[in-house]
């Protein structure tokens, strides 16, 4: 049963306010018995905070994105064009020798191969 429907969606716990992580999210509006809450409290809201930008761990750990794909050498001009990439698959290792930056390109590469590089934590959307 998705997320939010059911008997025991009227019973779930109001999210709390990402911005302050204090107090819960304001309700948005109530549908056929649901309540549905904003993305913020009241007070974030009214005081216009935005939500926290999230840190990757790779950059966290103190691994710096380079501009220069490290599988072919494809020099990027933009930080989209490039992706941090974990070694062996787990994206709890951030050992800075586990981790490598790659191209767009590569990236494709590395999905359709068997390789067990895994993308590391997603960028957000600017």
């Amino acid at each position: 049963m998705p997320f939010g429907k059911g008997p025991a969606a009227k019973y779930r716990m109001r999210p709390i306010c990402p911005a302050c992580n204090q107090r819960p999210c304001a309700v948005n509006y109530i549908k056929d018995g649901v309540k549905h809450y904003r993305t913020r409290c009241d007070n974030c809201l009214r005081k216009g905070r935005g939500i926290k930008k999230r840190i990757p761990r790779w950059e966290a750990a103190g691994y710096k994105k380079k501009m220069i794909c490290d599988k072919c050498g494809f020099k990027a001009r933009y930080s989209a064009q490039t992706l941090v990439y974990h070694m062996d698959g787990d994206l709890n290792n951030t050992a800075l020798k586990n981790l490598k930056t790659v191209c767009r390109n590569c990236e494709v590469d590395l999905a359709k191969s068997d390789s067990v590089w895994r993308p590391g934590d997603l960028q957000p959307d600017l």
